[in-house]
């Protein structure tokens, strides 16, 4: 049976702000070692020590065919058509390989995909096909089922769809998780799925939350991260789920469960349904940490670690939520800084009111 786990790469293990080589060698090798090869980067992830990492730790350690590795066009990356290729030779280049296995169109949304169309982008993927650097065209994909329906109409050479989809955001009205869905399957396209455990946020629940898997985990000792990728997995059309761990001991609690994968049983969609309806009480910020926002902030305002402290603090009364403040803000600025330029609002996949959110956590705050 084709293994469902796939490698995320945008969170790897740091260490006084690099990579942790000697920790991601251990977690590619238990990974591969337990029969799963599968890798997703892209050029900004870690601020470009994501691509570099996998040359270095995965590109020069294991044989080409042994991996799958996807890489991907992003927009704040190339002007016009004639920047793509060499971007995309950089891209080889820093990952170590002579040809991507799946090459995706990131972020598309109803903006992205204007200027994707406007450069040729995706003529341009086709031809990198026909000369054996890209194996599968594809896009990652953050807006509506209705702009998903059309691209999907408008580009039948993509043969493999990213979406966001975990059990929290699957009938939420913003991301649309399983309308989304439902277009891939429309057009039978194989899923790729991130954001499995909402950026963490299914990990760290509240207690009454946990306490509704626990009842009927006593005898399996299964993580709570376990039941969101499961969540995922159990969807029919799923290729892989990417799981962005950032140590050893996440990726061997992923692979206890994904090894020999089993669907989610009637009893589990259960809990599931009840964690949504407690989780549905909170009013959290619905941050994935993806970190988009932060890159062009004028305040280097870490965005995602301070709606990160708010939602411990507001989610989960998190009695050291404040200290956690002051450490994101000695040397980055703090939700008070942002003059309102908008920027990160205009690049966010869950198009939060980032303005307004960062107003209030100045006000729990500050």
């Amino acid at each position: 049976m084709e293994k469902k786990l796939g490698f995320g790469c945008m969170r790897l293990p740091m260490k006084i702000g690099k990579v942790d080589y000697e920790e991601f060698n251990k977690m590619i090798d238990y990974y591969m070692e337990n029969g799963f090869n599968y890798f997703d980067t892209a050029h900004g992830y870690l601020g470009g020590k994501s691509e570099t990492a996998i040359r270095d730790c995965l590109s020069k350690r294991y044989k080409r065919e042994d991996f799958i590795l996807t890489d991907k066009l992003t927009k704040p990356y190339f002007n016009k058509k004639e920047d793509i290729k060499p971007f995309f030779e950089e891209q080889l280049k820093l990952c170590g390989v002579e040809y991507f296995d799946y090459y995706l169109m990131h972020a598309q949304d109803r903006d992205n995909y204007k200027h994707f169309m406007k450069c040729d982008a995706y003529k341009v993927a086709e031809e990198l096909k026909e000369e054996g650097k890209i194996k599968h065209i594809g896009i990652s994909f953050h807006d509506t089922a209705e702009v998903l329906d059309q691209l999907l109409k408008e580009h039948p050479e993509i043969e493999i769809v990213q979406i966001q989809l975990n059990y929290i955001d699957y009938e939420d009205a913003g991301v649309q998780s399983r309308k989304v869905y439902e277009v891939c399957r429309k057009y039978k396209k194989p899923i790729l799925v991130m954001e499995p455990v909402k950026g963490g946020n299914l990990v760290n629940l509240p207690e009454e939350a946990k306490k509704v898997f626990d009842d009927i985990n006593q005898d399996k000792n299964l993580s709570y991260a376990s039941y969101a990728i499961r969540f995922a997995a159990s969807l029919e059309g799923i290729y892989k789920v990417l799981s962005g761990m950032s140590n050893l001991e996440q990726v061997k609690d992923n692979v206890s469960y994904m090894k020999e994968f089993e669907p989610l049983t009637e009893e589990e969609y259960q809990a599931i349904n009840q964690v949504v309806e407690i989780l549905k009480k909170q009013n959290g910020i619905p941050c994935t940490a993806c970190r988009y926002c932060t890159d062009g902030c004028p305040k280097n305002i870490s965005i995602p670690d301070l709606f990160s402290c708010y939602n411990a603090k507001e989610q989960f009364h998190d009695w050291n939520s404040s200290y956690y403040y002051d450490v994101h803000t000695k040397t980055n600025g703090k939700a008070s800084d942002c003059i309102k330029c908008g920027k990160c609002e205009r690049v966010c996949p869950q198009h939060l009111k980032i303005r307004d959110l960062l107003e209030k956590v100045a006000e729990t705050f500050e």
